[in-house]
């Protein structure tokens, strides 16, 4: 049963995944969304610039139609003159194409955003498959089309049955008017025929648009496996993330240990902490340059004896700089008072081994506070 289920499509589609799919090509798209807005933007065209089209493609015609009786025997004249009105036609035509052009743009970006696959160009002998054609068409996603091909046409001839049985009688004046009342009538049922048809598609659109989001988001769905091995390939091998971490963890150490040679002093507990800690008069306060506990302690203060660096055994400091410092940091303010007394007897140690006189006493007690110590209250 684990099985099953790890083969089941149930888990949402990751990032990649949506990314993968936008780089092939595939997006959530809505024909039924862009053939409203197409016809929206008709209708508000011929809304404002209709009449001024039509007057202009009227005059435009009849100038067409006037041939004097030399051009009508010339075929060069003839051929001339259709260019002339042709070009004239497709100019006065061109804001309709403008218009047109970017709504059907601006409705694929509506739900898909903007896109450009190269995949979707390239040869793909599949779609030539005549069988997995018909698979296509008897498949759920071929039922659902043809589905709503069937609600679309149902719903758009009922509203086109409505309107011819509401104007039969404006279709009986138009019979008996003249030319101009004819087209104003004309005008007026065309007018009112794509208003109600931009209505039935808004209602078909507001449909469609949900449907093909979800169906999307149903095709890319993962399988528990696929999310498995996605975050295997993003992540990378288990082994190998260890092994890096590994030797990054190496690395560290090894540059931590080449700096405890060049510290003042190695602070220790004396056997579980060391902290190696150096300081120079461009510091602000003195630094942790290395640190450690057990086996890697024991080895701090191997290299601090072998470069003649001074230890010096202060278990509250030691467990304290190694709580709450970091390799490279500061040290914490409320530890400054303990280790300016630390470093005060370094200097005089080393102004004792330069130039003799007294040997320095080594401090006793620190003043560490009790809350740093994460050794109080247990044996130390």
């Amino acid at each position: 049963m684990a099985q099953d289920s790890d083969l089941e499509r149930s888990e949402a589609p990751s990032q990649r995944r949506l990314d993968k799919a936008r780089e092939d090509g595939q997006v959530a798209r809505s024909r039924e969304l862009s053939t409203f807005l197409v016809c929206v933007g008709t209708a508000i065209f011929f809304s404002a610039y209709g009449s001024d089209l039509v007057e202009q493609m009227r005059r435009n015609m009849r100038l067409a139609l006037s041939i004097s009786r030399a051009d009508a025997f010339e075929p060069a004249a003839m051929g001339q003159r259709l260019e002339i009105f042709s070009l004239q036609a497709l100019g006065d035509l061109t804001p309709l194409f403008v218009v047109l052009c970017v709504l059907a743009v601006l409705s694929a970006l509506a739900i898909g955003g903007w896109m450009f696959s190269a995949t979707a160009f390239m040869p793909n002998p599949s779609r030539l498959n005549a069988l997995a054609g018909l698979k296509r068409m008897v498949s759920t996603r071929g039922l659902i089309e043809l589905a709503k091909s069937i609600a679309k046409t149902v719903v758009l001839g009922a509203l086109g049955a409505w309107l011819l049985w509401d104007a039969r009688s404006a279709l009986l004046r138009f019979s008996t008017s003249d030319l101009a009342g004819g087209l104003a009538i004309m005008g007026g049922l065309l007018a009112r025929a794509l208003f109600w048809m931009c209505a039935g598609l808004a209602l078909i659109a507001g449909g469609d648009v949900p449907v093909q989001l979800i169906r999307h988001n149903s095709e890319l769905k993962m399988t528990r496996q696929e999310v498995r091995d996605e975050q295997r390939d993003s992540d990378g091998n288990p082994q190998v993330r260890q092994r890096i971490r590994q030797m990054q963890r190496a690395m560290a150490r090894r540059r931590m240990m080449a700096a405890v040679p060049k510290a003042d002093v190695v602070v220790v507990n004396p056997t579980h902490f060391a902290v190696a800690l150096s300081y120079s008069k461009s510091m602000r306060a003195p630094k942790v340059v290395a640190k450690g506990g057990d086996e890697i302690a024991r080895r701090i203060r191997e290299l601090a004896e072998e470069h003649r660096v001074p230890i010096l055994e202060a278990p509250p400091l030691a467990r304290a700089l190694f709580r709450h410092t970091d390799i490279g940091q500061e040290i914490p303010a409320a530890l400054y008072e303990a280790v300016a007394l630390v470093m005060a007897y370094i200097f005089q140690l080393r102004r004792y081994k330069t130039q003799g006189g007294a040997y320095p006493m080594v401090p006793g007690s620190l003043p560490v506070p009790s809350e740093l110590d994460p050794g109080v209250g247990e044996t130390a």
